[in-house]
């Protein structure tokens, strides 16, 4: 029975009715099932099975996302995961008749020994086929590469081309099978597909046949395969979202995408684009491996790029030559309906020279009444001949029309200036209306004037009075501020002159703009010293730190005062630091937001008081953060600064380090030996330590390190053991 499906019974649910449509599958079992799968289906654009969504406990609902997913068996992989056989044809003692009547010409380009080639001969025999050396006397041409001539002379003839593959597939199966069916049965590009060359791929979530197929199908279309996942990886494929890649994928922003797109890529010979929801959309509890090796070669798109029918080549074949005439004749009658003028493509550099008539070339008519000559049917060219003795009949010259819409295009320029000016106004074309003054307006003698001159020029000044608006000057201070709680917040802000709203908007109107971006402040605002964030991250831009009561006098006075009045003085918060604040001030003008420059440091993702403090505070000193989870496949870079950079810094003998910034608990003290492991792997020096050693050098703006720090399975055992 073929599959169809009709309408089944409804559920009512509230004032909504599902519709579940009856499922009838090959096996002529007929079944309910969720009406989602028919929009998945339409979205992936394949058949997908049906077992996920079968009622009345479909596995959408009743299981979770991170469930393990069951594979479905792969019908389409058979004999068909490489472009190149890694083991020979399994023909059976049955009687082969797939070849009966065929000539098949083995191409130089399979590489194959004189052994093998012998085989081959004797099975194709043996199929009622036989061995050619003319690619004109063959009726099947197998070969590798698609830049060979042979494979462009038998593409263009219209002949059955397939790889080795495909040939071991015919003689293991004895059945006939299109080699466009399958994307690896037909001949490879020798230079891969034009920009494929930058991607680096990994495969998720994709097993066995279907894995292999996909490594080899990505080698062909030029790219490169990695089985692990790193950083500098730009393409996850993957069956569903649930791997521990699909989670890296996602936290080093790679490219996650599923197989479709490299099928896609290849069988149309183009990068297909990414923004494709087809290629992003990974339907629930359904592994997309099943359909994996459905799609097929595009005929057109390889031949337009492969064998262009414009492109002619030296050829005895008097087969091709009939073809190529009746392609000719085709086209003809398709773009002109003339019997005399035919069309030739030309976007082939082999394409025959045709000479292209001019305006100026036209032949002579017959002179007709003006009220006629648009009517008139323009007559066909003239052939022109060059001394031989058959001749393409010309056709209407392309360069010609190009000539005609450039002189067009430029009688029109001044319109399509005077648009775009009149477009940019406020209001637009429609509703802006025309400046009365405007030097560009275009008059018309026929069209009364709707108003008088000084009508219009009132009109101007008003329109002119209601386009002005009061604008405030730039500010002269951008103040950052931090810790301060003296504003209050209530219901009624707009009618609290000490609400922050209002509150800033006085101080915007002396000047001083109430900023949270640290490395745009000229000035930072706080009551004392503090370890705040915004505190910590704008110290690397060298502000001026003054005394929150500068705003509180400030909007006292309603004038900004001079901010060196109020410089920030607490000897109390920097002995509780231990750091001097106008000594770390004075290095950051130094450093220029590059205390941390060259230097990764890493961040375990559940750490105390969120990984998104500490990327701010690492990235604002110049350094390079990322989040670890204890994966395997980081890429560790590291570089420490050298002295000639800074006085202040690390010591000479100090290496490159990468730090990872962690708490004590269980789950992250379990990571702390692999990363270890794979930053020695890499040539460089592991460093655990607790958030106090980033937060105090990014306060004192100085690399120093103290064993203090450094955090230890032992130390938080001994913790352990005193509680």
């Amino acid at each position: 029975m073929s599959d169809r499906t009709q309408e089944g019974p409804e559920m009512q649910s509230g004032a909504a009715t599902l519709v579940f449509p009856l499922t009838f599958n090959k096996v002529g079992r007929i079944g309910l099932s969720v009406c989602c799968r028919f929009d998945d289906c339409l979205r992936i654009g394949k058949r997908l099975d049906e077992d996920p969504y079968m009622l009345p406990n479909p596995e959408i609902l009743r299981k979770k996302a991170h469930d393990p997913i069951v594979e479905t068996k792969k019908l389409d992989m058979e004999g068909a995961t490489s472009a190149r056989p890694t083991e020979p044809p399994r023909v059976h003692t049955r009687e082969l008749d797939i070849f009966k009547g065929k000539k098949i010409m083995l191409n130089s380009d399979l590489k194959i020994g004189s052994h093998l080639t012998g085989t081959l001969e004797d099975l194709i025999a043996r199929g009622g086929g036989s061995t050619t050396g003319s690619i004109h006397k063959a009726d099947i041409l197998i070969c590798h590469y698609r830049e060979s001539a042979e494979y462009r002379t038998a593409s263009r003839a219209g002949k059955e081309v397939g790889n080795l593959t495909w040939l071991y597939y015919l003689l293991t199966h004895n059945t006939w099978t299109n080699p466009m069916r399958r994307l690896l049965h037909y001949p490879i590009s020798q230079y891969g597909l034009p920009g494929f060359d930058k991607f680096r791929i990994s495969l998720s979530n994709y097993n066995g046949e279907a894995r292999v197929y996909l490594e080899n199908l990505a080698i062909a279309a030029g790219g490169a395969f990695t089985k692990t996942m790193k950083e500098d990886n730009t393409h996850l494929i993957t069956a569903h979202q649930h791997s521990e890649k699909c989670d890296a994928a996602r936290e080093w922003n790679i490219n996650m995408v599923n197989h479709l797109w490299l099928e896609d890529s290849y069988a149309k010979w183009q990068i297909q684009a990414l923004s494709n929801p087809r290629y992003s959309h990974f339907p629930p509890r359904t592994n997309l491996s099943g359909i994996v090796g459905q799609t097929q070669i595009d005929k057109h798109a390889v031949e337009r790029h492969f064998f262009p029918q414009g492109s002619i080549e030296e050829s005895d074949s008097t087969e091709t030559g009939r073809l190529n005439s009746r392609r000719l004749e085709q086209l003809d009658q398709q773009n002109s309906g003339l019997p005399g003028s035919s069309l030739l493509p030309t976007s082939s550099p082999n394409a025959i020279p045709y000479r292209t008539h001019s305006e100026n070339d036209t032949p002579r008519a017959t002179k007709l009444p003006k009220k006629d000559a648009a009517l008139r049917t323009p007559a066909a060219s003239r052939l022109v001949t060059n001394g031989k003795e058959a001749e393409t009949p010309s056709t209407t010259s392309s360069r010609g029309a190009k000539d005609r819409a450039a002189a067009k295009l430029h009688d029109q320029a001044a319109d399509i200036a005077l648009y775009e000016k009149e477009r940019k106004r406020v209001g637009g074309v429609i509703f802006g209306g025309r400046r009365q003054t405007s030097e560009d307006a275009v008059s018309n003698g026929s069209r009364k004037r709707s108003s008088s001159k000084d009508d219009a020029v009132t009109d101007e000044d008003a329109r002119d009075s209601k386009r002005a608006k009061k604008t405030k000057p730039p500010p002269v201070m951008r103040i950052l501020l931090t810790g301060y709680s003296g504003w209050r917040v209530g219901k009624k802000e707009a009618e609290d002159k000490a609400s922050p709203s209002a509150t800033t908007s006085r101080l915007r109107d002396l000047g001083i703009l109430i900023t949270t971006d640290p490395k745009h402040c000229t000035h930072l605002a706080a009551p004392n010293v503090l370890r705040t964030k915004k505190f910590i991250c704008a110290l690397a831009y060298a502000p001026t730190i003054i005394s929150s009561d500068y705003l509180v006098d400030c909007l006292a006075k309603y004038q900004r005062l001079e901010p060196e009045d109020y410089l920030l003085d607490d000897p109390a918060g920097e002995q509780r630091l231990d750091f001097q604040l106008s000594e770390s001030v004075s290095r950051a003008k130094n450093h220029r937001g590059r205390l941390l420059r060259g230097i990764s440091i890493y961040c375990t993702e559940t750490i105390k008081g969120g990984w998104e403090t500490y990327k701010d505070v690492v990235e604002c000193n110049g350094g390079k953060f990322s989040i670890y989870k204890g994966r395997t496949g980081v890429v560790f870079i590291s570089k420490a600064a050298s002295p000639d950079e800074d006085a202040d810094n690390m010591a000479v003998d100090e290496n490159s380090y990468v730090y990872l910034i962690s708490s004590s608990s269980p789950a992250e003290v379990a990571i702390w030996s692999k990363f270890r492991s794979m930053v020695v792997e890499t040539g460089q020096h592991p460093r655990i330590t607790d958030t106090d050693w980033l937060l105090n050098t990014a306060l004192r703006q100085k690399l120093h390190w103290d064993d203090k720090y450094e955090l230890r399975e032992d130390r938080v055992n001994d913790t352990k053991d005193g509680q």
